[in-house]
């Protein structure tokens, strides 16, 4: 990070986690994971946005915007690749509609890239995401998902794996924000735990969502009990 913008009012530099960046080391698949507040997708958006993707969503060529939010922080950051990623895209549950219907009334003759991807809007909003991810994902690239789970199913989850898992074998590298405990058990995946203290790798089973998931459905009623107790 370069110093000189820890000035800036943005809120994106009180997060104990973007203190920590330099202390992540992103691997294949590296997991940001964490409470809500914690940083997670403020991080993968500013890594998308250094690294030149669009901030809504998209590749680097896929220009939109619906709704600017982004914070200043990519412009803080320096991206260094041990090899330079030939393709690459930032999937965002939060703004993929904006992003599907951007694509879908791109639609000149001669200059716009309705043709070049398959019909979004006429599927499962799962289904679609799944469908982007499977024409999109499926060469050497870097590719950032903020939350995708919210768009998928159990079923859609092992899906979205298994395209990670082709991708890996093509030379991808994958960057994710997630409260998913599924995705979070990709294997070898390097897996931080954000929190107000910053960032810290763990193995799959420190997790504290993991944790959670696993007291809960051990027995929901107990949950329940305090949950709704007066």
């Amino acid at each position: 990070m370069d110093d000189g913008y820890e000035g800036e009012s943005d809120y994106a530099f009180t997060l104990p986690a973007t203190r920590a960046l330099p202390d992540i080391t992103f691997e294949t698949v590296t997991v940001l994971v964490g409470d809500n507040g914690t940083g997670k997708s403020t991080l993968v958006e500013a890594l998308a946005v250094a690294a030149g993707f669009n901030a809504e969503g998209g590749s680097k060529n896929l220009r939109f915007s619906t709704h600017s939010t982004h914070s200043n922080l990519a412009r803080a950051l320096v991206l260094t690749f041990d090899r330079m990623p030939r393709w690459g895209w930032f999937f965002r549950a939060e703004t993929y509609y904006g992003m599907a219907s951007y694509i879908a009334t791109d639609d000149d003759p001669a200059a716009g890239i309705k043709g070049l991807f398959p019909d979004l809007h006429n599927r499962s909003h799962g289904e679609s995401f799944v469908t982007l991810m499977e024409s999109r994902m499926m060469s050497d690239g870097l590719y950032l998902l903020d939350e995708p789970e919210s768009a998928l199913s159990f079923v859609g989850q092992l899906r979205l794996l298994r395209i990670m898992h082709e991708a890996i074998g093509q030379g991808a590298q994958f960057i994710l924000a997630t409260h998913s405990p599924l995705l979070m058990a990709f294997p070898g995946a390097a897996i931080y735990e954000l929190d107000d203290t910053g960032a810290r790798r763990v193995h799959y089973d420190e997790v504290d969502t993991v944790s959670q998931w696993r007291t809960f459905l051990a027995d929901p009623d107990r949950y329940f009990h305090h949950l709704f107790s007066n």
